[in-house]
């Protein structure tokens, strides 16, 4: 009953009692035989049926019965044996799908999925009739539908035809590509507009719609493997193309390598410069290939020493040095000509003259540091009405040092001023060296809350053995001399700071002042303390304009106070050492508190008394500020002078006599309590004046008039 509802179809009248034998074998009724007569008659009243339209019975009008009425193109599939609904009905309950009638819209397959081919609709109803073998091979036949999960072989057809998909869209994209390619051979251009359309290295791009194409040309494919057998770069120097290399040995602050330095540049020449205050492990080299007693400048053509200053001047001026140049045009360089330095290797510097270094040696206290790292309750405490973070008590350090070295109280207090002398530990507010008690708060220095803020420390302390400030200090002079020699303009009002980022003596110069976080800046002399923070604060300004950008406009907190060194256990920034180091601890402009606390220990290495000049030796990286400058120890004084002069030479001072103004830089009005009053100021720069302003203000203040003083306005740009 359930198999017969399923074929809810309306049917003509006179269908009801037709080809029930159509039915499946358990469900068909056994027909009754009827005689032949009346099956005569009926197939000529159907027949009559389907040529004209029913009579009415004793005289009625006919009665209008639905039919099912056959389209024109059902009778071409179906045939004239048997009807099109009862066909369809049939068909549905023998389980069998078939298309629509071709008059209807046809189902297609979802794109990627395979289509069984199966055997269109008979066109005869009575080719139905075949012996039950045949039927049962017909109902095998694969039917026309979309292939599913539901039996095994539709899966391997899936599998089929999704591979036969992609494999067409492979073939659609190289067709789309080939003929791109083509097409771009094929261009009707001018061959200089074609030459245009590729760039230097021979690279094409071919964009298709989410897909990007890069074709390397035959041409420029034979070019880069030319390069590479030559293993040198060419370059033209007066016409000529160079493959060989030419390289010079220097140091910083040497006039003869900087004359050596400007003819290169001037001449267009390419040169590798090494700088032995940069790389000392290079000296054992020159001395070997020069000899002992060689002083730099020593240039090499290859692997062939041509000699100093004297020798290129002497080449120069009889066209040899040219001739030689060229003879490098058809020369590979070879491996025993000085070899390029390698960013990124460090070689201690017990390794210059000698060839062996050792790793720096570790501190003697580093081992108790150690187990007191892990063993210690490091905890956040609440003091004073705040709260102190990872901090330990006194108590606490002292019993660990007892239980780890089994001594006397006594002895692990002594231990323990020790660790803070050399800055392992510190007071959280700084107050003292160490005592034991349960109120006295310490904390080991990478446990500071600022050390986000100290951009020469990454991670962790240095525990190796501090080497002495002093020694720290010339190292850092020398190395930033070499970036401003290599890597700013010829008068230092420009520097290039992203090839100083990405150079090796920064990289080496980064390495450097993270030595100073522990370094005992009590024991550098007192004269050399003026000219160390003077080199500090000015490459801090340019490790700072890589790290964290330019001084803003408005907000220069991050510039100049946010951005800090930790310095012998203490922190520093380019406020703290300008206002608080090199001013003896005056106020900052527009700020009512002194930099340093009167406990503060950092005043110990403060200036006795302010010395305006040091102004006008702090570069904080802008186009309105000094330039930058790295001062020695021997000749800070007349370093600061001549600094302050050639301020005041390019800009610094204006002198507008008719007006009887005096126009000045900015500087002067924000550290005004450094120079005095306006008449004060005026005397004290004619000190410093070139004779022409100086002729003019004198005349200024003799004649007895007024003396009007303007400020400049200040140009916050970057010295770029």
């Amino acid at each position: 009953m359930g198999e017969e509802t399923l074929v809810a179809m309306p049917l003509a009248p006179h269908h009801h009692q037709a080809r029930l034998d159509a039915l499946p074998h358990h469900l068909a009724p056994t027909p009754p035989q009827p005689p032949p007569g009346p099956i005569a008659a009926d197939k000529g009243e159907e027949e009559g049926d389907h040529r004209r339209p029913a009579d009415g019975v004793d005289g009625e009008p006919p009665a209008q019965v639905p039919r099912s009425v056959t389209p024109p193109g059902l009778a071409a599939v179906a045939g004239a044996g048997e009807d099109g609904d009862v066909y369809y009905a049939r068909k549905m309950l023998q389980g069998v799908v078939l298309r629509p009638p071709p008059h209807l819209p046809q189902p297609e397959a979802p794109p990627g999925l395979a289509r069984g081919h199966s055997t269109p609709a008979p066109h005869d109803y009575a080719a139905e009739e075949e012996d039950e073998e045949e039927q049962q091979q017909k109902k095998k036949r694969p039917v026309e539908r979309s292939a599913s999960a539901n039996s095994a072989g539709t899966i391997v057809d899936d599998v089929v035809s999704i591979g036969r998909f992609f494999r067409d869209r492979r073939d659609v994209l190289s067709s789309a590509i080939t003929r791109r390619i083509s097409s771009l051979k094929e261009s009707s251009s001018p061959p200089s507009a074609k030459a245009a359309a590729v760039d230097t290295y021979g690279v094409q791009e071919i964009h298709l719609p989410n897909v990007k194409v890069t074709v390397r040309l035959k041409d420029a494919i034979a070019a880069a493997d030319a390069a590479e057998d030559d293993d040198v770069v060419g370059y033209s120097f007066s016409g000529g193309h160079i493959k060989g290399r030419v390289s010079f040995f220097s140091r910083s602050g040497c006039r003869d390598c900087a004359a050596v330095r400007a003819f290169f540049r001037q001449s267009g020449l390419p040169y590798v410069e090494i700088n032995l205050d940069v790389f000392p492990e290079r000296e054992a080299e020159l001395a070997s290939r020069a000899g002992a007693a060689a002083r730099v400048p020593q240039i090499f053509l290859n692997e062939k020493l041509l000699g100093g200053l004297v020798v290129l001047n002497s080449l120069r001026n009889s066209g040899e040095f040219e001739r030689r140049v060229r003879d490098l045009a058809g020369r590979r360089c070879p491996d025993s000509a000085p070899r390029v330095p390698v960013y990124g290797f460090d070689v201690d510097e017990a390794a210059a003259g000698g060839g062996k270094g050792e790793e720096a040696a570790e501190d003697a206290m580093v081992g108790i540091v150690r187990v007191l790292r892990h063993r210690l309750p490091i905890q956040d405490r609440f003091v004073r009405v705040k709260l102190v973070k990872n901090c330990f008590s006194g108590t606490d350090m002292v019993d660990g040092i007892v239980n780890h070295l089994d001594c006397s109280r006594k002895k692990a207090v002594e231990i323990g001023k020790e660790l803070a002398r050399k800055h392992f530990i510190h007071h959280v507010f700084r107050e003292n060296d160490f005592e034991d008690g349960t109120q006295n708060l310490y904390r080991f220095l990478e446990h500071d809350p600022a050390v986000p803020k100290y951009y020469n420390f990454r991670g962790s302390t240095n525990d190796g053995e501090p080497k002495p400030a002093a020694a720290a200090g010339q190292r850092m002079t020398r190395i930033m001399l070499a970036i401003l020699e290599a890597y700013a303009s010829d008068d230092r009002r420009h520097l290039d700071y992203s090839r100083i980022a990405a150079s090796e003596e920064f990289r080496r110069y980064a390495n450097l002042v993270e030595e100073l976080q522990r370094a005992d800046m009590t024991k550098l002399p007192t004269e050399e303390r003026l000219p160390f923070f003077l080199n500090l604060h000015n490459a801090m300004a340019i490790h700072a304009v890589i790290r964290v950008g330019q001084p803003g406009a408005v907000d220069r907190r991050p510039f100049f106070s946010d951005f800090q060194y930790v310095v012998g256990g203490h922190p520093y920034s380019l406020a703290a050492i300008r206002n608080g180091i090199l001013r003896a601890n005056r106020r900052q402009p527009y700020t009512l508190a002194k930099p340093f606390g009167s406990n503060d220990r950092r005043l110990e290495l403060a200036q006795r008394r302010a010395n305006p000049l040091v102004h006008f030796a702090l570069c904080d990286a802008t186009r309105s500020s000094p330039i930058v400058r790295f001062y020695t120890t021997q000749g800070v004084e007349p370093e600061l002078r001549h600094a302050a002069r050639e301020f005041f030479l390019h800009g610094g001072v204006e002198i507008d006599l008719e007006s009887r103004t005096v126009h000045l830089t900015r500087i002067i009005k924000w550290y005004s309590a450094d120079f005095g009053q306006d008449r004060d100021i005026l005397r004290w720069l004619l000190n410093y004046l070139d004779p022409t302003k100086a002729g003019l203000l004198t005349h200024l203040l003799k004649d007895g008039g007024p003396i009007n003083i303007s400020y400049m306005n200040y140009d916050w740009s970057l010295n770029v």
